[in-house]
């Protein structure tokens, strides 16, 4: 179990990593991200900055929690993940219910409307930091050149999930 703990850390981090980068990266980004908060009219518009920074600090804290290598750490980790992937998914549910067109500002300057594949997408995420959880919990062995693999395993799963747009839209094409 320590290597789903592993790649699973790694997975979420990779995910959270590229997001939070993708908000901060300038000032366009970041008002972009903020206006994406207004656009989906799930809070009141004065509260969309605060929103943000939430979101920002919160994928921050998962980022930092993961890379402790401690118990606790990645507990706290894969707890604040689904935690804030909940949010997200049920505010995404909800702009997807008003057939409202919302860019997903996930990741960036994406201008993919949020549908059924986002919600789909954070209940995948969810289901990870869930899964690490459980196996942060369980005490095992661990061989660090297996715990090498699964991390650089969750890596790549991750940057595969926050390409998911792209995945999605290439399956619907094929």
């Amino acid at each position: 179990m320590q290597y789903v703990d592993v790649a699973s850390r790694l997975l979420l981090l990779t995910v959270f990593a590229l997001a939070l980068g993708s908000k901060v990266s300038s000032r366009s980004a970041w008002n972009e991200f903020v206006r994406s908060i207004r656009t989906m009219a799930v809070i009141d518009n004065a509260k969309a900055p605060a929103a943000a920074v939430a979101t920002a600090v919160a994928e921050a804290g998962v980022i930092v929690l993961a890379v402790i290598p401690l118990r606790w750490a990645g507990s706290l980790s894969f707890v604040l993940a689904a935690g804030l992937l909940g949010c997200l998914t049920v505010a995404v549910i909800m702009v997807v219910r008003r057939g409202a067109a919302v860019p997903c500002r996930c990741f960036g300057a994406s201008t993919t409307p949020l549908g059924v594949e986002h919600v789909v997408r954070n209940g995948i995420l969810i289901a990870i930091a869930l899964l690490g959880l459980g196996a942060s919990l369980v005490n095992g062995s661990f061989e660090p050149g297996f715990g090498i693999v699964a991390g650089v395993f969750g890596a790549v799963l991750g940057v595969l999930m926050s390409r998911w747009d792209d995945l999605v839209s290439l399956l619907r094409t094929s």
